[in-house]
């Protein structure tokens, strides 16, 4: 996705502040996608230390 387009779409890509600078750029995003094809959740602004639990608790049905 070269130009952004998908990850725009889907919310992805936007502005961002880091050390009193705005630019674009991805936002830590996961979707989860059910058997049908749709998303069933969305979590934005992920913390990758436990985020992994998260998403297999829901993908148990928990």
């Amino acid at each position: 996705d070269e130009e952004a387009e998908m990850a725009t779409a889907y919310g992805a890509w936007g502005e961002k502040k880091l050390y009193g600078r705005t630019f674009m750029g991805m936002n830590r995003m996961t979707f989860l996608v059910d058997e049908k094809g749709k998303i069933a959740k969305v979590w934005a602004k992920v913390k990758p230390a436990d985020h992994g639990e998260e998403v297999l608790a829901a993908v148990r049905g928990g």
